[in-house]
């Protein structure tokens, strides 16, 4: 097995991640520190910082030069940072050293690393933007088409009260509406530029460290957080906060589906399930099964990402180092987990018969809530409580269907006590709403 399922050919269809798999790779985090450098170098020039023309061979130059990972790879592991070896490589690759030595001017290594992180994250948090709205579309689909088929509803694995399909995949729909919601000041709050130097003072980097800073956040698209974030994490936690609220969504869907699609229950189908090795009868559930353990993974992983959210006075190797290890494995789970949820919502399918099958089960106990008010217009609330659990408990110790034994008592309850549509309460309207949300996106 390799090291990450990530980069296993083995497991590239079980846990792939697509275009955010690129970002995460080493290319793309070189190919993201150039862009800094050669912006940082432009609006130097622009300043008067460094010469006008260096700074515009410097910028050409980083679109155009292309550093392999493997060449600075020993750099790295003696300096233990990566940019030293990059800008040594650059500068040599540019084949103009009066113009290189401009290049790095002033700026820090965790500057340019922390900026060219949050150009990678903000294009891994529209890739996450564009599936989730994949999602909630094909759940508002389902919403809509199923707003009134009647299914059990279970608390603690148990029938509670009749429920719907559509409202159950409004349920799993609405808490990601509301993670999209709050991605525009996610953005604002997290997706900042780094210019601080080396102690997070900006002493290298002249008079004008602030317009620099906010010249160099405006050409690469980012928010200038006016100050240094070289020991404050809050924004790659508040990015992993919101990355496990969607995961956590998403892992509710795929742990109820894991418990609709069991043998004993099978009240739905997934598009793609999968084989047993050894039993034919069987089609496992294979999607939510790799969405859940992706949860499983990125609960872990967030747990180490708020310890190293602890550095040390004004920079810390440790801690910024365990970072690195972690922010990319938790935005690959999430990417993985949002490929799966893709599919299941686009493919899963309800069976009708099986789950008015399941709602007649137990002998309509599921139905018991419904008389107990039925049975308080007849007499006190309490008592009709009361009368209820020992329908419900004669049921069970003669096998026989509670709507018989309490129509036997009481021939004056309504048609309906025991209809699931009457039930279902506003499921059916709770349904068409969020279908109605799920429709814009």
């Amino acid at each position: 097995m390799a090291a990450s399922v990530f980069d296993s050919p083995l497991f590239a269809h079980l846990f792939s991640t697509g275009e955010c798999g690129r970002l995460m790779s080493d290319t793309a985090a070189i190919r993201a520190m150039l862009l800094v450098e050669g912006a940082l170098a432009q609006v130097q020039g622009k300043q008067g910082i460094i010469p006008e023309i260096s700074a515009a061979a410097i910028h050409r130059a980083t679109l155009e030069v292309q550093v392999d990972p493997g060449a600075i790879a020993k750099a790295t592991g003696e300096n233990g940072v990566s940019v030293p070896g990059l800008v040594a490589a650059f500068r040599d690759e540019m084949k103009a050293p009066e113009h290189a030595q401009y290049v790095h001017w002033g700026a820090t290594s965790q500057d340019i690393l922390d900026t060219a992180l949050m150009l990678r994250l903000r294009q891994a948090l529209l890739l996450a933007e564009t599936d989730l709205h994949a999602v909630i579309r094909a759940l508002g689909k389902q919403a809509k088409a199923h707003a009134h088929l009647p299914m059990p509803a279970r608390t603690y694995g148990q029938h509670a009260t009749p429920t719907t399909w559509g409202a159950v995949a409004a349920d799993w729909g609405a808490p990601l509406i509301e993670a999209l919601a709050g991605l525009e000041n996610l953005r604002k709050s997290t997706l900042w530029v780094s210019l601080s130097g080396a102690a997070g003072t900006a002493s290298a980097l002249g008079p004008e460290a602030a317009k620099t800073r906010a010249g160099l956040a405006k050409a690469l698209g980012l928010h200038d957080p006016q100050r240094s974030w070289h020991t404050d994490r809050g924004p790659i936690l508040r990015i992993a906060d919101w990355q496990g609220q969607v995961m956590a969504a998403l892992a509710h869907m795929a742990e109820t589906l894991i418990g609709l699609t069991s043998t004993d229950i099978s009240e739905v189908s997934l598009g793609s399930s999968g084989a047993s090795s050894t039993m034919p009868q069987k089609q496992n559930p294979v999607a939510p099964s790799a969405l859940l353990a992706l949860h499983l993974q990125f609960n872990g992983l967030r747990s180490t990402l708020q310890s190293a959210a602890v550095h040390q006075h004004q920079r810390d190797g440790a801690a910024w180092f365990a970072e690195w290890m972690v922010v990319p494995q938790l935005t690959l789970s999430l990417a993985a987990a949002l490929r799966h949820a893709r599919d299941i919502a686009e493919n899963m399918t309800p069976h009708p018969m099986r789950m008015h099958s399941n709602l007649d089960d137990n002998l309509g106990l599921i139905h018991a809530e419904a008389l107990s008010f039925a049975l308080a217009e007849l007499m006190p609330r309490p008592k009709a409580q009361k009368v209820t659990k020992a329908l419900c408990l004669d049921a069970l110790r003669q096998g026989t269907p509670l709507e018989d034994l309490a129509r036997h008592d009481y021939p004056d309850l309504g048609k309906d006590v025991f209809e699931p549509v009457r039930g279902t309460g506003l499921a059916a309207q709770d349904a068409l709403a969020f279908a109605s949300r799920a429709a814009k996106f």
